[in-house]
């Protein structure tokens, strides 16, 4: 896992993370939305990025892709 701890998570990222974990988010090719939640262009445009950074979600596959919770992603969301 990257610099992100359990403590370093903002609501918001938990938030995030919920909705990856419940299915409801995509990622975009397009660079100025690449996070979508529920077919909204998620408000925090680097959400994508520093999640993806700290190894707690990844996407498989050609883009649009739905947004998966990596292993490390699904501990840190059950412990938080």
């Amino acid at each position: 896992m990257g610099t992100t701890t359990l403590t370093q998570l903002s609501n918001r990222d938990r938030a995030v993370l919920r909705a990856v974990a419940a299915g409801r988010c995509m990622v975009s090719g397009d660079c100025r939305n690449p996070l979508t939640i529920d077919g909204f262009c998620c408000t925090d445009q680097f959400a994508k990025s520093r999640l993806t950074a700290a190894g707690l979600i990844s996407v498989i596959g050609p883009v649009p892709a739905t947004a998966l919770l990596t292993p490390t992603g699904q501990a840190l969301l059950l412990a938080a």
